[in-house]
């Protein structure tokens, strides 16, 4: 099977890339220098040259809070972009997989989102990523959504790595009051592989069960044998530009594992690196 991943230089593309190629698949990794997303022509022409069998669209406007200042900027790439994607991938009768997010949802549900549970954003970068959504499925018939929760992975800057650099702190405060599903990257890379063999459409593939921020954080000291002075905080504490939704947690139907089972693996893999 021949793969383009946009966003190849990303922490999930990084990750994503070699895993692929593991397998066996061909795999062409793209980024803004050599297929710029939000121009058109080029990434029709890029596509149609290449002609791959599945397109992997990981390239994306990411930062929660700047997106509040510069939603010109999050829509060019997370909805012009993945509109350019899709028509392309439809012109070559391409799969394509579009990772999306749980900030399409507001939070106010109790119990966990289902893929048919209808978005409701509350920042800019998830209301960019529904229209996203929106453009792939308006423009591409062989399409998966996938969205994603709380990513971390050994190539990006992410919650797990701030937390053990903020582990020799005398105090540690961490929000309480935001419960949603962490996701490792490989845990993220197997459930799209397994999307594959599912019908097309919308699919949650993020870490299975749920946590706070500050439970993540607990979980992380305790796997490390770390004794850390912390202490649970509101998100009103920590004003940030962006509003979080207090509850994000997605049912994944089993696709992947207990997020703490994947938190092991990763916790084990970063110190070889």
């Amino acid at each position: 099977m021949k793969v383009l991943v946009t966003g190849a230089n990303g922490m999930l593309g990084k990750d994503l890339c070699p895993y692929l190629e593991e397998l066996g698949m061909m795999v062409i990794p793209t980024d803004y220098d050599t297929m710029d997303i939000t121009n058109p022509e080029q990434t029709q022409e890029v596509i149609k040259k290449v002609h791959p069998n599945l397109i992997i669209h990981c390239a994306a406007y990411t930062n929660v809070d700047k997106a509040e200042d510069d939603i010109e900027t999050a829509t060019k790439l997370n909805v012009e972009g993945a509109k350019n994607v899709a028509i392309a991938a439809q012109e070559i009768d391409a799969t394509m997989v579009y990772i999306s997010t749980d900030y399409v949802f507001d939070g106010t549900k109790t119990e966990p989102y289902l893929p048919t549970d209808k978005p409701n954003p509350i920042n800019n970068y998830g209301l960019t990523k529904y229209q996203g959504e929106l453009e792939v499925q308006k423009h591409c018939k062989k399409y998966y959504i996938a969205r994603t929760s709380w990513l971390y992975g050994i190539y990006g800057n992410n919650f797990v790595e701030t937390m053990l650099k903020l582990a020799k702190n005398d105090k540690l405060n961490v929000v309480d009051d935001q419960v949603g599903c962490p996701t490792w990257t490989i845990e993220l890379i197997q459930g799209i592989l397994k999307l594959l063999n599912k019908p097309y459409g919308i699919y949650h593939v993020c870490g299975s069960g749920k946590t706070s921020w500050h439970g993540f954080a607990q979980e992380i000291f305790k796997q490390e044998n770390l004794n850390v002075n912390l202490k649970p905080c509101t998100t009103e504490a920590f004003p940030r530009p962006a509003k979080r939704p207090k509850y994000s947690v997605m049912e994944n139907n089993g696709i992947t594992r207990d997020w703490k089972d994947a938190l092991s693996d990763y916790l084990k893999l970063r110190k070889e690196y």
